[in-house]
């Protein structure tokens, strides 16, 4: 019985294990299709880059743009 639980419990475990890695993973693809996309926003995370100061995006417009 002893043996029974812990197979369970190791097993649970692996499955955890295995999910938070393909959310990881999931998260990495979409990031990189939204950006290859241009929906990825800017570098630094924001979701305006005319307010933000932060981003490459920002410093590439000259100051008329900013």
């Amino acid at each position: 019985m002893l043996q029974l639980l812990s197979f369970a419990g190791t097993a649970i475990s692996v499955a955890v294990a295995a999910a938070a890695a393909g959310i990881v993973v999931f998260t990495v693809i979409w990031h990189f299709v939204r950006k290859k996309q241009g929906k990825g926003g800017c570098d630094c995370g924001c979701s305006d880059c005319s307010a933000c100061r932060l981003c490459r995006r920002t410093e590439e417009r000259g100051p008329e743009q900013k």
